[in-house]
């Protein structure tokens, strides 16, 4: 046996900023929805038409407990950021926006289920935290550390909520997702075994394996593959109804004599404050027990915590697009055939952020111009220098390589060297590796897993 040191440089998320990415990830819809859940799991939130006024607020209590100052967490209980967003002077004529249902319909579903108020908490918490896709987001250690309770509980609620409707919902990866529906629609299958025993070889086309494995004829294989196919390989897809499936911007943009007037949507978000009605209680801490103050002091920082990401929240969203506005000036003054290449990194270091934060805010937002609504995403691409000179965006590129791949004869797919040398006849310098790359970005598989039987 041997002692040894070494330094190790480690990243570790604290509680508050684990909530902020959280909360950055939701679009302003969603947020309405969290900040209800936030207001039932604690009690010392409230919303500020709620305040309950002391009789003497400047009233101090002595504390025979100096090591737990509820004084010091209850002091500058008000977050609010009036002088970022002035909802009063507000000039938009707000649209009556679609409340995606999926997160409705989850939390109705939840509700009916007979368990406990903290299970059906722990599951409303994953559910805030499932993607767009329909995929959990969050480590379940992490949900367990914060509801103080077993792993294994968060475990079973998981597999709960993944039998909600839509099957597979909040599942942590493909595998997981279809093998929650196959085992439902198509058990003891052919289909079933494959997707749990055999995932990776199908995936990887390794059909030959499956076949010799399961004993299966290549018709068997077929029937299998063709039920396989029929699964939801992203349950939050396509949830919306097609008669209300439109876009609720999360900005609304528009141009005035050359400067640019943006509004947030936001003004559904109510403004929260510490309990009034809880700091009575502090008046007379002498009569408190120390599990009661200690109760109180983790939910007063936790308030805090909310209240103050949703502030950082909203400053953070006006500052990342305000910094692209100020990027893709021509675009919003001129439209789309002016859209200049442009990469996370170029708003980050505008406004001296990380490049995750800005990727997080960027998701699934959208924002209403004078020349239609669009997901922040979309201002996003880098650019290459055509043969005559021109400084395109890879939007362009990408789009004619996701032409060439719809067009090609699927039992023999066309290469990425020739992917390549199609684009180069063009006009678009566009390499083998450089194929790859966009492909792989936009989702499409190699051309050997994109044959068919």
């Amino acid at each position: 046996m041997e002692l040894s040191q070494h330094l190790e440089l480690k990243q570790t998320l604290t509680p508050q900023q684990i909530l902020l990415s959280t909360l950055l990830q939701l679009p302003s819809m969603a947020l309405e929805l969290r900040i209800k859940t936030e207001l039932e799991i604690n009690p010392l939130l409230e919303l500020e038409e709620d305040v309950i006024e002391l009789d003497n607020p400047e009233e101090e209590a002595e504390t025979e407990e100096p090591e737990i100052d509820l004084e010091d967490y209850f002091s500058n209980d008000g977050y609010e950021a009036k002088e970022y967003y002035d909802k009063s002077a507000e000039e938009f004529e707000i649209q009556n926006a679609y409340l995606p249902s999926l997160a409705e319909d989850l939390l109705e579903q939840i509700a009916a289920m007979r368990i406990d108020g903290e299970q059906k908490r722990i599951i409303e918490e994953m559910v805030w935290n499932v993607d767009e896709r329909g995929y959990l987001i969050m480590e379940l250690t992490y949900i367990a550390e914060k509801f103080e309770v077993d792993v294994k509980l968060v475990e079973k609620l998981h597999t709960r909520l993944m039998q909600l409707d839509p099957l597979g919902i909040g599942a942590r990866n493909l595998r997981e997702c279809l093998l929650v529906q196959v085992e439902k629609i198509h058990p003891e299958t052919p289909a079933h075994f494959i997707v749990r025993d055999y995932f990776e070889e199908f995936a990887n086309k390794r059909f030959e394996r499956i076949l010799r494995k399961l004993h299966l004829t290549k018709s068997g294989l077929r029937e299998a593959e063709e039920l396989i196919s029929h699964l939801n390989p992203k349950p939050g897809d396509g949830y919306l109804d097609p008669r209300t499936n439109y876009v609720t911007p999360d900005f609304y943009i528009s141009e005035q004599e050359g400067e640019f007037v943006v509004t947030l949507n936001d003004s559904f978000i109510p403004e929260l404050r510490i309990s009034g009605s809880y700091k009575n209680m502090i008046a007379n801490q002498r009569k408190l027990d120390s599990d009661t103050k200690l109760f109180l002091k983790k939910k007063v920082e936790s308030a805090k915590w909310f209240i103050n990401s949703i502030q950082m929240r909203r400053i953070t969203m006006l500052k990342v697009i305000n910094s692209i506005i100020e990027r893709q000036r021509n675009f919003f003054l001129k439209g789309k055939d002016f859209l200049k290449p442009m990469v996370l990194r170029d708003i980050a270091e505008d406004i001296s952020m990380d490049i995750s934060t800005i990727s997080r805010v960027t998701s699934g937002k959208y924002a209403q111009t004078d020349w239609g609504t669009f997901e922040l995403r979309y201002f996003f691409s880098e650019g290459i220098e055509a043969e005559d000179g021109e400084n395109i965006s890879t939007r362009r590129i990408k789009e004619r390589l996701r032409v060439i791949i719809e067009d090609e004869d699927k039992s023999r797919p066309i290469s990425d060297e020739a992917i390549s040398k199609v684009l180069q006849g063009e006009g678009f310098p566009i390499a083998r590796r450089t194929v790859a790359k966009y492909r792989e970005q936009l989702s499409i598989p190699v051309a050997r897993l994109r044959r068919e039987i």
